[in-house]
């Protein structure tokens, strides 16, 4: 049975992980690293920075998840973003396809209400929450 819900997720999150897949290839030719971290591929590194800074201003992004694949600029943005970015695939687990119309809607709604499309955002919210309590419980963890 839990194979069964394991399959399910990641065909639910597919048609994402696909877009993901397309974006890890580029980044993959350009001199990217790939790595399967937690049920995601991860790329970081080579020339996304150069290819990310070509884009407009507002889409720009240090790290950014597509179903269960996690594109960063870098070794280090990854290392600080895992977690949050890992939330992210949860999300799309629990959304699917849906995540990207419910994921823009929300943004939406905050810029209508005159908020932060991205920080106000419920996916990025619930990102910052749940990456923030992951952070502090393995810094009181170090000081063991």
């Amino acid at each position: 049975m839990r194979f069964a819900l394991v399959v399910l997720r990641y065909a639910w999150a597919l048609p994402a992980t696909v877009v993901g897949l397309a974006v890890a290839f580029v980044a993959w030719v350009t001199g990217a690293r790939l790595r399967a971290i937690g049920g995601a591929l991860e790329a970081a590194g080579g020339r996304v920075t150069m290819l990310v800074r070509q884009l407009p201003p507002r889409l720009q992004f240090d790290a950014i998840t597509f179903g269960h694949v996690i594109v960063a600029l870098d070794d280090d943005v990854l290392r600080r973003v895992r977690a949050h970015e890992h939330v992210h695939v949860r999300q799309y687990e629990r959304w699917g396809v849906l995540f990207f119309p419910a994921y823009l809607a929300s943004s939406l709604l905050q810029w209508l209400r005159g908020g932060d499309p991205y920080r106000d955002n419920r996916f990025e919210r619930e990102a910052f929450a749940t990456s923030d309590k992951t952070a502090a419980s393995s810094s009181s963890a170090d000081l063991c």
